[in-house]
C-alpha cells in the first residue's frame, strides 16, 4: 500500500465513542505484576539506607533516655544529702545559725525541680534536632524561626522571665526561706512560701501578700544568724550608777538563767554603759543577742524585769520633766480674742464722727 492509500486510511478510522474512552482499563496480572516488581527494587535499592537512619535515630532516643534518667537521679541523690545534711545540724548548736529543715527541703525541691527541668529540656531538645538531623531535614529555617519566636516571646513576656530568674537566684543563693521575716521594700512580713516567680508574705496584721520576685529591690532578713535586743532605761542624773548597773546585772543574769529565756538569749546580758547624759536625766543601755526574730519578746520581758527590780529598790525611771505648777503661768481665758472695736460702741468719737449727717431741715 502507498504511503497516500495508508495516510488516507487512517484519516477514514472512525473514532471511539465517548462511552469507550471514558471506560476505565481494568488492570491485568501483568500490571499488577510491574508494579510488585518495581517496588521491590526501589526496596532493595533503599533498605540499607532506612535501615540506617532507623538505627540511628534509635540509638539517639536510647542515649538520650538513659543520659537522662541518670542525670535525674544524680540530682535527686544530691537533693536527698542536701536534705539529711540539714537534719543532722538542726539540733546542734550551729543547727540555731542554719536555715530550718521546712526551709531547707523547700528550698532544695525547688532547686531539684529547675535542675531537672533544665536538664531534660537540654537533653531532649539536642535528641530531637539530631533525629531531624538524621533524616536529612535542613534545620536553618527551624533554627531562624525558633530564634525569632524566642526574641517575641522574650519582649512579650519580659516581666514573667524577669520574675523566673529573680526567682530561680534567690534560692540559689538562699537570701530567705519559709518562715523567715524579711522586709522586701514593697511588703514586710513572714514568709510562707517561695517560689519561682512569686513570693508570699504574712503581714503582721495577718494579711498575706503576693510579691512578684522580679519587683524586689533589696531583701532584709531579720531571721539570719542573730537578733539584737536593746533597753534604754532612763534614771535621775543623781542616781548612783554603780547600783543601777548591779541592779541591771542582777536582772540579766537571773532572766538568763530561767526557761524558756535561757533558749531565746544567745549570749549575756550587758550593761553597755551611758548611752546619754543630760541635765535632768542619764540613759543607760542593756542589750544581748537572742535567737532570730525574738529581740522584741526578750525586750519586752527585760522591760518587765527592769521595772519590778528598779521598784524594789526604790530607784525610779524618769522621763521628760513635766512643768511646776507654780512656775506655769496663768491662762488669760480672753488672751486668743481680739481687742473689741471702736466703732461698736454707738456712743464713742470714732462711731459718732463716721455716722452721716442728717440733711438739714427746711423752713418754711
Amino acid at each position: 500500500m502507498s504511503l497516500p492509500a495508508l495516510l488516507l486510511a487512517v484519516g477514514s478510522t472512525p473514532s471511539p465513542s465517548p462511552s469507550e474512552s471514558e471506560t476505565p482499563s481494568v488492570p491485568t496480572v501483568q500490571d499488577a505484576q510491574e508494579s510488585a516488581t518495581q517496588a521491590a527494587s526501589w526496596v532493595e535499592q533503599n533498605w540499607s539506607t532506612w535501615l540506617a537512619i532507623g538505627l540511628k535515630v534509635l540509638l539517639i532516643l536510647v542515649i538520650a533516655g538513659v543520659l537522662r534518667v541518670l542525670i535525674r537521679r544524680a540530682i535527686t541523690k544530691l537533693i536527698d544529702r542536701m536534705n539529711r545534711t540539714a537534719q543532722a545540724v538542726d539540733g546542734t548548736a550551729i543547727g540555731g545559725l542554719l536555715v530550718n529543715v521546712e526551709r531547707r527541703r523547700q528550698r532544695s525541691q525547688a532547686i531539684g525541680s529547675v535542675l531537672r527541668s533544665v536538664a531534660s529540656f537540654v537533653i531532649m531538645g539536642t535528641a530531637a534536632l539530631m533525629v531531624l538531623s538524621a533524616f536529612d531535614i535542613n534545620l536553618a529555617p527551624l533554627l531562624a524561626s525558633a530564634g525569632v519566636a524566642g526574641v517575641a516571646i522574650g519582649f512579650g513576656a519580659r516581666n514573667l522571665v524577669t520574675d523566673f530568674l529573680s526567682g530561680v537566684f534567690m534560692i540559689l543563693e538562699d537570701q530567705y526561706g519559709v518562715g523567715d521575716s524579711i522586709d522586701a521594700g514593697v511588703a514586710s512580713g513572714e514568709v510562707i512560701e517561695v517560689g519561682l516567680r512569686v513570693t508570699k508574705l504574712r503581714g503582721d496584721n495577718g494579711e498575706i501578700w503576693y510579691v512578684r520576685n522580679g519587683e524586689v529591690k533589696r531583701i532584709g532578713n531579720l531571721s539570719q544568724g542573730w537578733s539584737t535586743a536593746g533597753v534604754d532605761v532612763t534614771v535621775r542624773p543623781s542616781e548612783n550608777l554603780d547600783r543601777v548597773k548591779a541592779v541591771l546585772s542582777e536582772v540579766g543574769e537571773a532572766m538568763s538563767k530561767e526557761e524558756p529565756w535561757n533558749e531565746l538569749l544567745w549570749g549575756p546580758i550587758e550593761v553597755l554603759g551611758l548611752d546619754s547624759v543630760l541635765l535632768d536625766s542619764m540613759v543607760v543601755r542593756v542589750s544581748a543577742k537572742t535567737m532570730p526574730g525574738k529581740s522584741l519578746t526578750v525586750e519586752r520581758e527585760l522591760r518587765w524585769r527592769i521595772k519590778r527590780a528598779f521598784d524594789a529598790a526604790d530607784i525610779p525611771i524618769v522621763g521628760r520633766p513635766a512643768l511646776p505648777v507654780e512656775d506655769a503661768a496663768a491662762t488669760d481665758p480672753t488672751a486668743g480674742m481680739a481687742a473689741p472695736s471702736a466703732y461698736s460702741n454707738t456712743s464713742s468719737p470714732q462711731a459718732q464722727a463716721a455716722t452721716p449727717l442728717a440733711p438739714p431741715s427746711v423752713t418754711k
